[in-house]
Order: structure tokens, then sequence, then C-alpha cells
């Protein structure tokens, strides 16, 4: 199964894009410590090195997250191909239910999958989410409300809520410099 990657410009930074002839398998910020680290993993799942050249699924995330971007598109019409193990891809599954311009709490992703007393461990299944802004976990909040980890950083994750503003954008930033 051939992987094709490319490197996409975004507001937020360059994104590193891969996918199989089945779909998006990876879509991260380049400038992350864990981009080599995950490349290796949808490399070693889907049987061989990526290499640079664009498909017709790249080609339709870039122009969705364009789209996205420019507050044109609230979901992501991209095929996937996640790479994880099956309690992952059930939380990640989770992820994609969370509608746009609404936040959920890990307890809450974590009831939605039917393991409530899972929270940790939906929290750390997000951590490995391979494929940041279309499958949202930048959507996911601690239970009191705070801010919490993300991959792509606490700044990016306060401005792609900012960006589908609504809910996520009057509960989770309430000072205006840190968007």
């Amino acid at each position: 199964m051939a992987l094709l990657s490319c490197h996409l410009p975004t507001p937020l930074g360059d994104m590193l894009a891969v996918a199989s002839e089945q779909g998006l398998c990876l879509l991260e910020f380049d400038a992350q410590q864990r981009v080599d680290r995950e490349l290796a993993q949808v490399e070693a799942a889907r049987g061989g090195p990526a290499r640079e050249a664009r498909n017709a699924i790249l080609d339709q995330l870039a122009a969705e997250l364009v789209e996205y971007f420019a507050g044109r598109r609230q979901a992501f019409g991209v095929p996937l191909d996640l790479v994880g193990t099956p309690f992952q891809i059930d939380a990640w599954q989770a992820l994609l239910a969370i509608p746009y311009g609404h936040t959920r709490s890990y307890a809450e992703q974590a009831r939605a999958i039917g393991r409530p007393t899972a929270t940790r461990a939906v929290a750390a299944a997000n951590g490995q989410n391979k494929v940041s802004i279309v499958v949202p976990c930048h959507r996911v909040i601690g239970s009191d409300g705070s801010l919490t980890g993300f991959g792509g950083g606490l700044p990016r994750k306060r401005a792609l809520l900012a960006l589908e503003g609504g809910a996520a954008q009057r509960d989770w930033i309430t000072d205006p410099s840190a968007a």
C-alpha cells in the first residue's frame, strides 16, 4: 500500500499530511517533536515509507483545510485511514462526533464510548491522535473547563476553538490577549 506525503501551509503553521490509498493517516504540525514518531508508526502499520507526492485524498484535504481556515467548512469529508489500537480508534470516532463549535470533556468522551471510568485512557488515546484538526481533539477540554493538552500546543488549540467560535470561544477564551 503506497503512502504519499505532502506539506500543507495553514495559518497556524505548516502541516505534514500522509495518506494511503484508503484515506488520510496523518496530519500534524511540522514543528512538533512527535511528528517523526507518528510518521514511523504510520509507515510501519501501512507497510512502507511515505514518498512525497499527492493523490486525490491529499488534494481534497488541502482544499478542505483552506475552506476550514476561511470559516467556510464545518465538517471534513476527506476519507480517513486511522492508525491505532481498537480503543484509540473508538476514542477518535467519539471525537469525530463532537460538532463544530462545541467542546466535550474527557469524561463525556469516555461515556460516549461506553467506558465511563476510562477518562485517563481516553485522554491518552487523544494524545495519540495522528490526524489533527480533521479528528478534532482540540474540542476536548478538562472537566473543570480548562484547556488541556494538545499536540500542536495550547496557543493553536485556543486559535482553533476561536476559529470555530460559538460555545468554544465563549467558554475558553477569557483573555483576549491569549488568542
